[in-house]
């Protein structure tokens, strides 16, 4: 059996940042800066307060079966929840989407490879 990859986004909200709570997070932005974005298993915060108080996090997990998926993304939800909670950051709206690469469409040039493999 082989392992599956997952990439799980947590989305959410800030919710009832103090003053220095928010300057925090602003003074931090570069590094949570969206073009720096990446999945990762300890999970990539990424926001743009200056735009909006949304945030997201990016999560890469992986498992045995297809099923691994819901544990995943409870794993990646509890994560988020923990960083936040830790931090004294309030949150609001918090959801998550997982998407499991073994299913994900091959690209043009994996297309392009597996059937250079094939013949």
């Amino acid at each position: 059996m082989s392992t599956r990859t997952f990439r799980i986004t947590v989305r959410g909200v800030f919710d009832g940042l103090s003053a220095d709570q928010r300057t925090e997070l602003l003074d931090r932005a570069a590094e949570h800066d969206v073009l720096r974005a990446a999945f990762t298993p300890e999970g990539h915060l990424s926001y743009d307060l200056t735009a909006r108080s949304a945030f997201t996090f990016r999560f890469l997990d992986s498992g045995e079966e297809e099923e691994d998926i819901l544990e995943a993304s409870e794993r990646a939800e509890e994560a988020a929840k923990a960083w936040l909670t830790e931090r004294g950051y309030g949150y609001k709206n918090l959801r998550s989407q997982a998407e499991d690469l073994s299913q994900a469409p091959l690209g043009k040039r994996q297309r392009r490879a597996a059937a250079q493999k094939n013949l």
